[in-house]
């Protein structure tokens, strides 16, 4: 299996409990600088500061994106990924923790906030 397919689906595999283990949250995710979703959210806290996010009723979070997963790769910078309705896993880009707001992470064209 490549490595791609076989990290995608350890990302699944970890997000499946999600909704039954998440602590309520509200989240606000940004596309290109304009608010693509706002509302309650299930954060589900992971080690070393690593997050994920969906929306708990189960629907999707965005358009096509169930989860996004937020990875912590070092102090203050993350790999940003969102696990689409196909169970994709596709990669949104690194992103960087906001110095105004700690609970937001910002990409080039994204942000992803969880409070």
């Amino acid at each position: 299996m490549k490595p791609a397919i076989v990290l995608g689906l350890l990302i699944t595999v970890a997000l499946l409990p999600l909704a039954a283990t998440g602590k309520s949250a509200r989240c606000v995710i940004k596309q290109q600088g304009l608010i693509a979703f706002t509302g309650a959210c299930d954060f589900q806290a992971n080690s070393g500061g690593s997050f994920g996010i969906r929306r708990p009723d189960g629907k999707p979070i965005l358009p096509n994106i169930t989860d996004i997963s937020v990875f912590l790769v070092a102090p203050g910078v993350a790999e940003v990924r969102g696990l689409t309705t196909d169970g994709i896993n596709s990669h949104w880009g690194t992103a960087k923790r906001n110095p105004a707001d700690a609970a937001c992470w910002t990409g080039s064209d994204f942000e992803v906030c969880a409070y």
